[in-house]
């Protein structure tokens, strides 16, 4: 019986789960951005009464004491809050402030 050499010539295939083709062709990846356009309101209706829009949650298991989330869609460091939502506030007259997740 004869033996394969080590640095065989054999053909080699990927996966049909691989990351790099779909039916033969190559994969191209898609990127769905959502974000208000044109200076309007992210928040239309919703507590308006308030200056600013802020909830809190408390978690028990979280590495820091608080952390901000992003729900203007403007920050630079998404899904975290950067204080985008203070220039968006001026320029649209909306309210929407963070996110905050506190440790408990």
């Amino acid at each position: 019986m004869a033996s394969l050499p080590a640095t065989s010539a054999l053909p080699t295939t990927r996966p049909p789960h691989s990351n790099f083709t779909v039916g033969g062709m190559p994969r191209r990846r898609m990127v769905v951005v959502v974000r208000a356009e044109g200076g309007q309101a992210i928040n239309p209706a919703i507590r308006k009464s308030e200056d600013k829009v802020v909830d809190s949650v408390v978690v028990a298991d979280l590495a820091k004491p608080l952390t901000p989330y992003c729900r203007c869609w403007r920050s630079a460091t998404f899904p975290l809050c950067d204080g985008s939502h203070v220039k968006h506030n001026k320029a649209t007259g909306d309210n929407v402030g963070p996110l905050l997740l506190k440790k408990q």
